[in-house]
């Protein structure tokens, strides 16, 4: 396999010192909560269990569920994929018919704390975002006082949504395939016959993609500039469109975050941006001998869309404890606790792939 060159993802705090530390020493560590779009209704065919674990995957969970339900995994939803290493609380959607084996359920580190009746199955996506209690163990010295002025920035400009290391597989291995795949060259088999392989690796294409403009965006000092063919994003509604005039009004509904700039999840259903910021796209594309005709290859798979470059998180407390430095937030589904993190710390090794010697 060929070897990825890579640089350090930038930071949006670059002019701040970090904090240090360790995360993760213990499962308690790092507690996440799903926000449901929707609370179940009390009746129905479905039971939605809300499942507290431990040190469990979200692919191990399920099929620990279908073992001792008796029941086939495809008839489990889940709203949200959670951390492995982790204590994770969120809802499971399986048939109602599997109630009288609830009783019997026993599994170290998985513990259904309530049930209840609901009319549908759980789909992916069905998550409003997730409620995040994480401690920093062993930061360096002065280190309070070095978060709070992080929290003070961050507060103002966001941070930046980058996709996490682990989307990208171990020796960034995953994503080399989905590169492949996308360029229709030759890959082991599993990632042809296995589907779930496929969509994995193909989403680490476009996730590297997707950093690699955000984090050129970051370089050239332009991610609260609010460029002419921007995609932009209305944060109470979701709805997107092209600024094609008067970016001086864009600009200040932006400062007043009644809208962000977006970013590209490359595919045939993506919104398009204009002018310079479409060749800012193209470059990127081009370096990865790549064009955007690639992704209707999977057009089921990799259809696209629009992701914003910041996140302002919600709620966030920073909280100096005995045993380190405690974190409070909220983030929308799909954003990384981590990245957020990064910028604390400032000590982790989250890269950027290079297209060079691909």
């Amino acid at each position: 396999m060929s070897e990825f060159n890579s640089e350090v993802l930038p930071y949006l705090t670059a002019g701040l010192p970090g904090i240090g530390g360790i995360l993760k020493s213990i499962a308690e560590d790092f507690i996440v909560e799903e926000i449901p779009v929707y609370a179940p209704s009390g009746k129905g065919d479905h039971l939605f269990l809300w499942i507290e674990k431990r040190n469990h995957s979200a692919q191990f969970l399920v099929q620990t569920l279908a073992r001792q339900l008796q029941i086939n995994s495809r008839d489990i939803g889940v709203a949200g994929m959670k951390d492995r290493y982790a204590v994770t609380r969120q809802w499971v959607s399986v048939p109602a018919e599997c109630e009288p084996l609830l009783s019997e359920f026993a599994f170290e580190g998985i513990t259904i704390l309530e049930t209840q009746r609901h009319e549908r199955k759980l789909k992916t996506g069905h998550l409003r975002g997730n409620r995040f209690s994480i401690l920093i163990r062993n930061p360096c010295e002065e280190a309070f006082p070095k978060a709070k002025a992080i929290q003070e920035k961050i507060q103002q400009e966001g941070f930046p949504n980058y996709y996490g290391n682990q989307r990208m597989g171990r020796e960034n291995e995953t994503l080399l395939m989905g590169l492949k795949l996308l360029r229709n060259e030759r890959v082991p088999g599993k990632y042809v016959r296995n589907k779930s392989l496929k969509r994995l690796a193909l989403s680490a294409a476009q996730s590297c993609l997707f950093n690699r403009v955000l984090s050129d965006r970051i370089s050239d000092h332009m991610l609260h500039m609010v460029l002419l063919g921007d995609v932009m994003q209305v944060c109470e509604s979701g709805g997107i469109f092209v600024v094609e005039d008067d970016v001086e009004r864009e600009q200040e509904r932006f400062s007043l975050h009644e809208t962000v700039i977006t970013g590209p999840i490359m595919g045939p259903k993506m919104k398009q941006p204009t002018h310079g910021v479409l060749e800012r796209e193209q470059k990127i594309l081009d370096e990865f001998s790549l064009e955007l005709s690639h992704f209707s290859r999977y057009k089921k798979l990799t259809s696209g869309a629009r992701r914003p470059f910041l996140i302002w998180p919600d709620q966030l407390k920073i909280e100096q404890t005995d045993d380190g430095i405690l974190f409070q937030f909220v983030l929308p589904s799909g954003v990384y606790a981590t990245m957020l993190l990064r910028e604390f710390m400032k000590q982790e090794s989250s890269v950027l792939p290079s297209s060079d010697s691909l």
